[in-house]
């Protein structure tokens, strides 16, 4: 089964502007599958195979020479050397546009030897899971707790026999053995995968890393460390507080969120989606999930502006996103019927802000309602499917 990406017009347009693009993103997204769809003229390579790589980093003249473009280079990270080359290749001919399209899944790596070789003659993006708008490409959309107990990636969904809980684990178990080994030199495996375990207890918590690091007993230097790999390789997402002139003594600290909703349920053992409303973590989850789609759908669609979160220490707004001198305010809220006094935080928010950002400043509820429909308050009650955005 395929699923029509959102991002696609954004990548055929780089395409025929730039010489090269880089599409980064986590493992098992559908980065290459995306690439190849959408420019089947291309050549094909991966650096997945051991002796394509061992030659791209060893005699990166010789692999160019073999695979000539136009080309797709899948796991680029594994021969950094080559995009020096790609660089000479390029500069050959500047206006040769989309003649090297490079993807990847572990983005610290990669983005620093793109910054170092490729700066100015490349389009980076970046893919993440589907996205409830994606899903509706299925034969049929999935409700919205299917939706998050399954997460984003597109395999699970274009292959409905796939158990979900082994994908998961078995995603997590290649994740700790390849991703971090290559990345840090961890000595016990254990003591990591307790930490990915309680980061998912935190998710969409204020991060505290001295907190997280002596509940899994370890330095929190080593905490913010693994914390960096994890955020490098979009497992997780740091959300950074929004402040006005007004309100600079606020919590300085970002949030954290799990990256895939699929794998926080995994990690925090739930056996099916009907079980999620029960869970003691199950607003979390739902601000969890929430997030995704935010993030991925104003991604996707360019968007200026930038998301952030919203407190004073007694009060929060989950999502703040400004854009154009506009702000927009969400909370997101677990049942589906709230009643005005859920939009409390929503209104003493919009009272500190500046006068003259009031008048401008649109508030919601984003539920797992299906229809959007206004409260006597004039806040607005937002469906789960962003189509408001």
């Amino acid at each position: 089964m395929w699923f029509q990406r959102e991002i696609s017009d954004q990548l055929k347009q780089a395409a025929q502007t730039r010489p090269a693009l880089v599409l980064t993103g986590p493992r098992q997204v559908g980065k290459s599958s995306l690439l190849r769809a959408l420019f089947p003229q291309h050549r094909y390579v991966t650096l997945d195979s051991i002796p394509e790589a061992s030659l791209a980093e060893q005699n990166p003249k010789a692999f160019l020479e073999s695979h000539p473009a136009p080309l797709i280079i899948d796991e680029i990270q594994y021969a950094p050397g080559l995009l020096r080359h790609l660089k000479v290749a390029i500069d050959e001919d500047r206006k040769q546009y989309g003649r090297y399209l490079l993807s990847g899944s572990q983005s610290f790596e990669l983005m620093r030897g793109v910054s170092e070789s490729l700066a100015g003659r490349v389009a980076v993006f970046q893919l993440e899971g589907l996205t409830r708008s994606e899903l509706r490409s299925a034969p049929s959309t999935p409700g919205v707790w299917e939706q998050i107990w399954k997460g984003g990636f597109p395999e699970l969904w274009a292959s409905p026999k796939i158990s979900v809980p082994s994908f998961h684990q078995s995603y997590i178990a290649t994740y700790l053995e390849r991703d971090v080994r290559n990345l840090l030199k961890v000595g016990n495996l254990r003591d990591f995968d307790r930490f990915i375990r309680a980061c998912a207890l935190r998710s969409a918590q204020i991060l505290n890393k001295s907190d997280l690091a002596r509940d899994v007993g370890i330095s929190p230097s080593t905490a913010g460390e693994w914390l960096s790999v994890l955020e490098a390789s979009r497992q997780v997402f740091l959300l950074e507080p929004w402040f006005s002139n007004k309100t600079k003594s606020l919590i300085k600290s970002p949030k954290l969120y799990f990256g895939d909703t699929g794998l926080l349920c995994s990690l925090l053992r739930i056996t099916a989606p009907e079980r999620i409303r029960e869970h003691v973590h199950a607003g979390a989850i739902w601000e969890t999930h929430v997030f995704s789609e935010l993030r991925r759908t104003l991604a996707n669609r360019a968007e200026a502006g930038r998301l952030n979160f919203w407190s004073d220490r007694r009060r929060e707004v989950d999502f703040v996103f400004e854009k154009d001198g506009s702000i927009h305010a969400w909370d997101a809220k677990l049942h589906e019927l709230p009643a005005d006094s859920d939009t409390a935080q929503l209104r003493h928010f919009r009272e500190v802000l500046p006068r003259a950002a009031r008048e401008s400043t649109v508030l919601g509820l984003i539920t797992p309602s299906e229809k959007s429909f206004p409260l006597s308050s004039g806040i607005e009650v937002l469906g789960s499917d962003l189509a408001w955005i």
